[in-house]
């Protein structure tokens, strides 16, 4: 299987469990991990998963990960299969700021917007969008995020 793991991040914690599901594809075959800005035409081909990882900024993926999404044409991913990940607020921490937890009812975090674009360019979703917790705005991740993200990405191979 070949997977690519393409990833935005403001302060690493995003790419700390973007490498931690590489680690876990590269068990199942050739498995890259990239930064958004690094990712070439030829890096998707002959792919057979791509999983894609933000931030959740202003209720959704970074400008970054959106625009190379858009950027790809459409029904490039066909036959892919494809998940999205992204890094957030735990709903403990968004509850105690009313205005926050109000809009993030209605816009939600970064990796549903990221699952959309995927299915939009041929993909088919492999799992859920899932979303990594962070303890505050630059990090860290919390305890056993990395663990979950090894778990999820295992669901993604047997899957």
């Amino acid at each position: 299987m070949n997977s690519l793991v393409v990833y935005d991040s403001q302060y690493g914690n995003t790419k700390k469990v973007a490498e931690k599901i590489r680690e876990i594809l590269d068990g199942a075959g050739k498995a890259l991990v990239l930064h958004v800005s690094d990712v070439q035409t030829e890096d998707l081909l002959g792919l057979n998963m791509l999983i894609v990882g933000s931030p959740t900024q202003q209720l959704s993926a970074t400008t970054a990960i959106k625009g190379w999404l858009d950027s790809l044409p459409d029904g490039s991913l066909q036959g892919v299969r494809a998940a999205a990940f992204d890094t957030r607020f735990t709903q403990e921490k968004i509850d105690q700021i009313l205005i926050l937890s109000f809009f993030v009812s209605i816009f939600g975090y970064g990796a549903k917007p990221i699952a959309r674009r995927l299915v939009k360019k041929g993909a088919s979703l492999a799992l859920d969008p899932e979303g990594f917790y962070v303890g505050d705005t630059e990090g860290p991740l919390l305890d056993q995020e990395l663990v979950r993200a090894s778990e999820w990405a295992e669901r993604l191979i047997s899957g």
